[in-house]
């Protein structure tokens, strides 16, 4: 329930004189003598409608709610149009509203400080998270070249180990072509070369070593990867014609198309 004002009790009484004091306290009696008056009038009114013919009681209360609409309609009015006595009431209506802005402003600025501590945490905790983000990726970073250089370490070892191993093969298969051929296409013996028809025969002073297929292959192939420009083989008396023919024959050599003691391995691509 809310305290009824008292002019006597307000804080701004001592600035105003003891006429204006006695002026509003004359028109707040008056004001309240007339509340009274109309109070008893209503309570009366509400007895004799309950006393009264009950079909009177609706236009009874037509004519009470027309009243009260006209009573709305009205503009309330002053209680004093005393200046001292309304430079007083607006005095204390201000120093009210400048407390309660004072406390505003104060909230206000609590509720700032608080929020500007909250942003430099934040700000610290970004800072940190940063820091922590950058040595992260920087040890991924690392990782990642470590793992790549372990990679290809691997990778180089693997392939070592492949050429090695392919060494290997291709000394059993070059031992084992040697063999072969040396088992079965071995050098010219002088009884072959006597059973020859249409050779020259050499002198003993002036022997002819004939070379065998093995040695012609190599001379061919060596040929090849060394001067791949110029492939070509000149044959002389060394190479043995049953030989150069039998490579000539299956398609491992092929001749010079312009001097036919020229010959080099046949191109398998």
């Amino acid at each position: 329930m809310a305290v009824p004002f008292r002019f006597e009790e307000s804080s701004v009484v001592d600035s105003c004189s003891s006429a204006s004091k006695e002026e509003i306290l004359d028109e707040c009696e008056d004001v309240f003598a007339r509340l009274q008056k109309f109070q008893s009038l209503v309570i009366s009114a509400d007895n004799e409608a309950c006393d009264g013919d009950r079909n009177e009681t609706p236009g009874y209360l037509n004519a009470l709610a027309a009243e009260l609409d006209e009573l709305n309609k009205m503009e309330p009015k002053w209680i004093t149009t005393n200046p001292e006595i309304l430079a007083a009431v607006g005095v204390d209506e201000l120093t009210t509203l400048n407390e309660g802005l004072d406390l505003l402003v104060m909230y206000h600025e609590v509720k700032r400080t608080s929020l500007r501590e909250s942003l430099n945490r934040e700000k610290g905790l970004l800072e940190e998270r940063k820091l922590v983000l950058s040595a992260v990726t920087d040890q991924v970073e690392t990782v990642r070249q470590e793992k790549n250089r372990t990679t290809e370490r691997s990778k180089l070892q693997e392939m070592k180990v492949k050429i090695e191993k392919m060494k290997g093969q291709q000394a059993a298969l070059t031992s084992k072509l040697s063999d072969l051929l040396a088992e079965h296409f071995p050098a010219p013996t002088p009884d072959l070369l006597k059973k020859q028809p249409g050779r020259k025969k050499t002198t003993p002073n002036n022997p002819v070593v004939l070379l065998p297929l093995s040695k012609v292959l190599e001379l061919l192939t060596n040929k090849t990867l060394d001067t791949p420009h110029d492939p070509y083989v000149t044959t002389d008396e060394s190479f043995w014609p049953p030989y150069v023919e039998m490579l000539l024959r299956y398609g491992i050599a092929t001749r010079h198309s312009e001097d036919c003691s020229k010959i080099r391995l046949e191109n398998l691509d």
